[in-house]
């Protein structure tokens, strides 16, 4: 009997030794049945082993049986084998072994982006434009960029050897590399519109909360610098799927003075929990509209619900996905580990979030805007286009009006000039930013994974008009004008 199966037999019998504690208010016949169904269970794998067509695993049989039972409790529950379940682990933590530079492909090679500040390739000393040619020993042609990637990444604490050739310098070298804790990258911030802060929360991992608070001390900086007041903040939760808990109460707490963020509530009620928001609002009150759509789940939803219970923002876009259930994740030692449903997440308001979602206050859907023809300013005739129509009351001389009149044709001339140039100069802009921009967000999710497909991704995006993010645009405008 191999070690598995020792250990499921062992675990039946133990059910069996603590039955009092745990079967103890059920009748003798309910008792009967069970160990009647364990018997079944038994004999069932007994007949597989000893009948099926080919010879089978016993340890995948058993495996397979504990997936089932774990899948038919609801589709969040589960088992997930040791390189699974580590996987988790590091994506709840948000972190993983790596050396933590942003990496892409180039001609065969793996070329570095940027090394991540304060991780093992920064203190190595490697640099942009760096090209990766061999990891310990082995060249990188012929490989994959997540190949390559997958390599440097690893168990904590190891060693990784890398061949680098730098262009600047035209000479090779060898340096070896400590893998270390590499933070996966979840919010980034930009100024947008000029004078509004964006906020976009991809998921929720270990060190999100942390990251937030950091991103918008550096929002506050930028504005400083280029002189602008932030008049406003938009926070886009839409295609997160949720994860970590403690993190989406760090993110709600960011933006509340007091109050219930979220109540868990268990099987047993002695377990039930409430989580409270701690004083200190990161924006100072300021204006907030949160987007959020059918991808929205779980703690992007309890984040949602919290500000939209207390007020303290609104909620545009579409209903959330409705996935207000609890998983905890339970080690089984070297054999991987449970992620068990254990309860439901409910807003301050006391509803509850499973299968029902958060409504936005503003519903919009995501739609494409587009003149209707005959109806443009240019359509219209104005008061000025009437015969003998006062003038403006401007009691220029004929004289300074030609005047007028000729200057403006040659500013309009020079004007035209000029605006060509600048909207040159914006496109360039706008595609050097956009690149940089793809290539950063790309390399922090994957330790710095971009290739082409991502690049086409970022054209297709940069073409796709969002109206969900104009109308939060136009919603933080008008309630700061309101507001002063």
């Amino acid at each position: 009997m191999n070690k598995f199966l020792r250990r499921g037999v062992s675990a039946v019998l133990a059910a069996g030794v603590v039955g009092a504690a745990i079967w103890a208010p059920l009748s003798t016949a309910q008792n009967e049945d069970t160990y009647k169904s364990l018997k079944l269970f038994g004999d069932v794998f007994d007949t597989v082993r000893a009948n099926y067509v080919e010879e089978v695993d016993d340890e995948a049989l058993i495996r397979a049986a504990i997936q089932g039972m774990l899948q038919s409790l609801d589709p969040h529950s589960g088992y997930e084998p040791p390189e699974a379940y580590e996987e988790t682990r590091s994506d709840v933590r948000g972190t993983f072994g790596g050396i933590g530079i942003q990496v892409t492909m180039e001609e065969g090679y793996v070329k570095v982006i940027a090394p991540i500040d304060d991780t093992p390739g920064a203190r190595a000393g490697l640099k942009a434009e760096d090209l990766i040619t061999a990891l310990d020993g082995e060249s990188v042609q012929g490989k994959t960029l997540d190949q390559a990637v997958e390599i440097m990444r690893g168990e904590l604490g190891t060693d990784i050897t890398l061949t680098v050739y730098r262009p600047a310098t035209q000479k090779s070298f060898d340096v070896t590399v400590t893998r270390g804790s590499i933070p996966f990258f979840s919010v980034r911030t930009i100024i947008d519109d000029g004078d509004i802060g964006y906020i976009r929360i991809n998921r929720f991992l270990g060190s999100t909360g942390e990251s937030l608070e950091k991103e918008l001390a550096k929002l506050d900086e930028e504005a400083a610098e280029a002189d602008v007041e932030l008049i406003g903040y938009i926070l886009d939760l839409r295609n997160n799927p949720g994860g970590n808990l403690s993190q989406s109460i760090r993110v709600a707490d960011a933006f509340l003075e007091e109050g219930e963020i979220v109540s868990v509530r268990n099987r047993n009620s002695e377990d039930d929990a409430s989580y409270f928001a701690k004083q200190g609002d990161f924006i100072n009150g300021k204006p907030l509209v949160v987007l959020i759509n059918g991808g929205s789940a779980s703690a992007s939803e309890i984040v949602a619900g919290a500000l939209q219970d207390h007020r303290r923002a609104i909620l545009l876009g579409t209903p959330t996905f409705g996935k207000g259930s609890v998983q905890t994740l339970i080690g089984l030692g070297e054999d991987g580990g449970l992620r068990l449903t254990t309860a439901r997440y409910f807003t301050p308001s006391g509803e509850s979030i499973q299968a029902k979602g958060i409504e936005p206050d503003i519903l919009v859907e995501l739609a494409r805007l587009e003149p209707l023809e005959g109806y443009g300013s240019e359509n219209f005739r104005y008061e000025r286009d009437l015969n003998n129509a006062l003038d403006d009351g401007d009691e220029a001389t004929e004289d300074e009006a030609e005047a007028d009149g000729e200057e403006a044709t040659t500013d309009g001339a020079e004007g035209s000039g000029e605006d060509a140039s600048g909207a040159d100069e914006g496109a360039q802009d706008g595609a050097g930013e956009g690149a940089d921009e793809g290539e950063g967000e790309g390399a922090g999710e994957g330790d710095g994974e971009t290739d082409d497909s991502e690049a086409d991704a970022a054209a297709e995006e940069e073409e796709f008009f969002d109206f969900q993010l104009v109308r939060a645009r136009d919603l933080i405008r008008g309630i700061a004008m309101y507001q002063n």
